[in-house]
Order: C-alpha cells, then sequence, then structure tokens
C-alpha cells in the first residue's frame, strides 16, 4: 500500500472540522514530512510518531512519507493528531487493514513508549464525529469516560498505539502497560448553599428569585458585609437543573479548558473571577489555540462578578456583545473561534472606594469626584443590559441576632421559579424564545402581547424623561412578565409593572 487514509477532528472553538490524514509514501529524498497548516505543537508530531512507532515493536517506511491534513486551509492546533498520524503511516506499509483505519476517527497524543495519552477537547470532538456520519472513535484510556457520553457512538479505549493497531489487524504481541491517567484537580469540599442562611434581605432574596424565573441580569451595590456574595453564590441552586442537552453543552466546554469529564452535572456553572481578571481572562484567547475564558465556561450557569467596579473599564465593556448575542467571536490571524456564552450576569458593588457612602452610622471619607468616578467605572451601556439594579443594605443587629428564621429555602424558592418559566415557557411555546429575558422587545411592545396604554403609562413616562433608553424599556417590559409569572396572573398589571420599573433603576411608577 502506497497512501493510506483516516480521520482526526480539528476544533476551532467548540465548533469541531473532520480532518482526512493522507500519509503517502515516495522515491524522493528519505524523511518524515507534516503539511496541512500545523501548528508548532502539530509539527513535532513527527518525532514523537516516529519513537513511539518503533517503540511499539511497528515500522515506518524508511522512504519519503509525507502526511496531509486535509482541508490544507483549516489551521489545526495541538497534539491530538498524533495517534491519527502514527496509524496512517503505518498503514503505508500494508500491516492494517485500510477499510478499518478508513472508518475509524483517531484522537489522542503519542508519547515516545507508545502509549497514548490524553488530550482536552475530546467531548466537542466526538460530537463533531457522529454528526458527520462516523460510529466508531478511539480516544486515550483517560478520556473514555467523556467519549461515552456521546450517545450512539463506538469507543474503543486505547492505552498503547501497538493496541490501536492490532484492532486494526495488525499481527503483534501487546504487553500490558499502565496507562497514562488524566490529572485529576482535587473535588472542592462540599458546601451546601441555601437561602435559608440568609438573614433578613427579603427584598433582595426576592429579586433573586425574579432573576432566576426570567433570565434576568442583576446588579446588586451596597456596603461590605451586606450580603451581596452570599446571595450571588446562591443562585444557581435555584435555577432548575440543566436539560441532557445543556449539560452535555457546558461539559464540551469544560472539556476544552482541560477539566476531567466523567459524567453529567445537572447543576448550572458558577464562574467568579477575580477582580484583577484580564480581557483575555474573560473572554478566552490564545495565539494558537483559543482557550475559553471565563464567561464561557459560564455558559448555561451565571458569572459573578465581585467587586465589578474594580474590573478594567474594557474587560467589563467587553461583556456587551455575549449579553446581547449568547455568543463570542474571537478573532486571530488566520482564524475565527465560537464560543456559546448563555449566562447570567450578576455584579456586585460597593457605593464607593470606601464603601460607606450612604451608610447609616458609618463615616465616607471619600471626596465627591472619587464617588462619581468610581460609579462611572460600570458604562451606562452596561448597566443598560442589566435588567435588576438593587441598593442592597446591613442587616439590623436585632435581625441578625434573632432567632426566629422565617427565610425561604432554596428548595422553595427553585419551585416558584420552576413554576414561573413553566408559565412563561408555556405562553412562549411556538415562538423561539423560552425565557422572559430572551424576547424581542419590539414584540413585547408591538405584538400580540403589547400591554394597554393605562398599565404601561408609568413606563411610558420615564422613557419620555429620558430616565429610561428604549433598551431599558423593553428590559422593564421583560421583568414585568417575570413578576406577572411569579404571581401567577396572565398579564402583568399596574402593580407587576410598577415593581419590575423600582426593580430596574429604583424608579416610582
Amino acid at each position: 500500500m502506497k497512501t493510506a487514509r483516516t480521520w482526526a477532528v480539528a476544533l476551532t472553538g467548540v465548533d469541531g472540522h473532520l480532518v482526512e490524514i493522507e500519509a503517502d509514501v515516495s522515491n524522493q529524498t528519505p524523511g518524515f514530512k507534516i503539511v496541512g497548516l500545523p501548528d508548532k505543537a502539530l509539527g513535532e508530531a513527527a518525532q514523537r510518531v516516529h519513537n513511539a512507532v518503533t517503540n511499539a515493536q511497528l515500522e515506518l517506511t524508511r522512504r519519503r512519507l509525507t502526511v496531509n491534513l486535509s482541508p490544507a486551509s483549516l489551521p489545526k492546533h495541538g497534539s491530538g493528531f498524533d495517534l491519527g498520524i502514527a496509524v496512517s503511516a503505518v498503514a503505508t506499509g500494508g500491516v492494517l487493514d485500510a477499510a478499518s483505519i478508513a472508518r475509524t476517527v483517531h484522537i489522542g497524543e503519542l508519547g515516545l513508549d507508545g502509549r497514548v495519552r490524553p488530550v482536552p477537547g475530546v467531548l466537542p470532538a466526538v460530537f463533531a464525529a457522529s454528526r458527520a456520519g462516523f460510529d466508531r472513535v478511539i480516544v486515550p484510556h483517560a478520556n473514555e469516560a467523556e467519549a461515552r457520553l456521546v450517545p450512539g457512538m463506538q469507543v474503543q479505549a486505547a492505552t498503547t498505539l501497538a493496541e490501536v493497531a492490532m484492532w486494526h489487524g495488525a499481527d503483534l504481541a501487546v504487553a500490558e502497560v499502565e496507562p497514562v491517567g488524566a490529572e485529576i484537580s482535587p473535588a472542592p469540599a462540599a458546601d451546601p448553599l441555601d437561602l435559608a442562611d440568609v438573614v433578613g434581605q427579603e427584598e433582595a432574596v426576592e429579586a433573586l428569585i425574579a432573576a432566576a424565573a426570567g433570565g434576568h441580569h442583576l446588579l446588586m451595590s451596597g456596603p461590605p458585609g451586606a450580603g451581596k456574595t452570599m446571595l450571588a453564590r446562591r443562585l444557581p441552586g435555584i435555577l432548575p437543573p440543566l436539560t441532557q442537552e445543556e449539560a452535555l453543552e457546558v461539559a464540551a466546554v469544560r472539556s476544552l479548558s482541560g477539566a476531567v469529564v466523567n459524567t453529567l452535572d445537572d447543576l448550572p456553572p458558577l464562574e467568579a473571577p477575580h477582580h484583577s481578571a484580564s480581557v483575555a481572562a474573560l473572554v478566552g484567547g490564545g495565539s494558537r489555540a483559543v482557550r475559553p475564558g471565563a464567561i464561557v465556561r459560564a455558559h448555561r450557569g451565571v458569572l459573578f462578578l465581585d467587586e465589578a467596579a474594580e474590573f478594567s473599564r474594557v474587560a467589563l465593556d467587553a461583556l456587551r456583545q455575549p449579553l446581547e448575542s449568547g455568543a463570542i467571536e474571537i478573532d486571530r490571524a488566520g482564524f475565527r473561534a465560537r464560543f456559546p456564552a448563555r449566562f447570567q450576569l450578576v455584579l456586585a458593588t460597593n457605593p464607593c472606594p470606601c464603601g460607606n457612602y450612604g451608610v447609616r452610622g458609618a463615616e465616607c471619607i471619600c471626596p465627591p469626584v472619587a464617588i462619581r468616578r468610581y460609579g462611572a467605572r460600570l458604562s451606562g451601556p452596561l448597566r443598560d443590559r442589566i435588567d435588576i439594579d438593587l441598593q442592597v443594605a446591613r442587616v439590623a443587629a436585632s435581625r441578625a441576632t434573632s432567632v426566629d428564621r422565617a427565610g425561604i429555602t432554596s428548595a422553595q424558592a427553585a419551585a416558584q421559579v420552576a413554576a414561573a418559566r413553566g408559565r412563561a415557557a408555556e405562553r412562549w411555546a411556538g415562538t423561539p424564545w423560552r425565557l422572559n429575558a430572551e424576547v424581542a422587545g419590539a414584540w413585547l411592545r408591538q405584538g400580540d402581547r403589547r400591554l394597554a396604554p393605562a398599565v404601561r403609562a408609568p413606563l411610558d413616562r420615564a422613557l419620555e424623561r429620558g430616565q429610561l433608553t428604549l433598551r431599558g424599556y423593553d428590559r422593564v417590559l421583560r421583568l414585568a412578565w417575570t413578576m406577572a409569572d411569579l404571581a401567577g396572573v396572565d398579564a402583568p398589571g399596574g402593580d407587576e409593572l410598577g415593581r419590575a420599573l423600582f426593580l430596574k433603576r429604583g424608579l416610582i411608577a
């Protein structure tokens, strides 16, 4: 056999593209050449493959061996092509079944001893293979559980290159070796977070439930110790569990981030980057292979930015596109990566640099210009994309020391959220939307669900006075429908709209 073919997967963001690996032997000067727009790590695969093949008791041709990765115009990154390159290269000697390797997708990095090492992004790669019509994939032993999350795929977990060659018809003895394991990060200590732990703050808890019910973004402003962080970290616990499709999306992002994925978790993720995080840390980046940032890892979950005013202005403004589109595109020379980024944003900030501005009994030492400058760090366009703007005060001592705990639990709040989302899903059936926060503003203003003039009169006045932009007008309408769903009424009335106006900017209807 002079030419052999098999398949691998190139990842661009979460999108996988099937790559045909062609190995060809010619009578030119002996050598091993990889073509097809490989990156630095992939270009070094020739030496890894050569040593791995030798240590697996297999042979490579001593003539000119050229490996082409097609389509040649698609950039290829990383070491996940090693296994496919080695299989196609060995197959040119006629020791492997050509039909078997041609219908199999190979994913994995090779060690010099011939063992198959785990790689990131196996889950989206196997998804891409399944969508392309393949039903058989060979992955590293450490990525087996991750690959088996894709239904309908025949997954074979490889420990060594010799084992893979044997599966494709090679006649050789395979010695038992210890498989290369994945690096497992220590599991965080179990810390059940319940809304019942929140003392007082009934208004803030109600706002949190409204945010969960409608998928709304939330800004909490208040002094240190008011409970902003405590509230935000309890939001994932009252959100509905992820569906299987959503859990697979979250697992695919975790896989691209290099995390070990063995099972599907139905708890919405929570990402809380430090305020020193750069733009690349938030949105993702990398000069060759793009890794997802915090907003992508928060997909289908919650992105919590504590001390939001301490983040750089550029980093905060980078959130504006994904807040509107639910996705983020990262452009690099030669390629573009698109990641899903549909998350709920929760911001927490102090009223001033010292945190005591407007706090009863506390002294603020900040000059007025510093207070204005601190508040202006959250730009107007970003604030305009926030549905709920809530002022949080410290809890009085009488409430903090009281043994009477009448607060709502996370289980009770989750039931309210599920019921409200069920009513919204029923109302928006037949449309592209499922949550109130997703509904197009023009449809609410001009469509069949348009509110009566008497009901929306306070909202119209706020728009005419310049207290709201048109985007803010639409967000108040969406929030009003959420308040109606929580109240169990068919459409927002004056009370629901007034509550939505208050939660948006503290406006009084």
